[in-house]
């Protein structure tokens, strides 16, 4: 698993060669490492998937429009669902599994 801060892991998607066994169209699987005050800067609108993101360690913040929600204990886990806007800050060095569906084309698994 990936251990550099701010790094990713695309544990199965629609990104990988047809021949691969972890290609899928129907999911993205993902493990990420978000270092302390990590942030995604700019607002994400018009998203296409529906996503879990399971906290593994560490605090993490994910911003809705209006409410936010701190997944700060092993396992706390937020759903956002399709046509969320959203955002998220790492309050501490954080590990986060993020599973989205579908898999979509033209749309990184980042």
């Amino acid at each position: 698993m990936p251990s550099a801060p701010g790094s990713h892991l695309a544990l199965l998607d629609h990104f990988k060669d047809h021949s691969d066994p972890r290609r899928s169209e129907a999911l993205e699987i993902k493990w990420g490492v978000h270092p302390q005050g990590g942030e995604r800067a700019r607002w994400v609108s018009g998203e296409e998937r529906t996503a879990r993101l399971v906290l593994l360690g560490g605090r993490f913040r994910m911003r809705f429009p209006g409410r936010d929600a701190l997944l700060e204990s092993q396992g706390d886990h937020v759903v956002r669902g399709r046509g969320a806007g959203h955002s998220w800050y790492a309050e501490d060095e954080s590990v986060v599994l993020t599973v989205r569906r579908p898999s979509v084309p033209g749309r990184r698994a980042g």
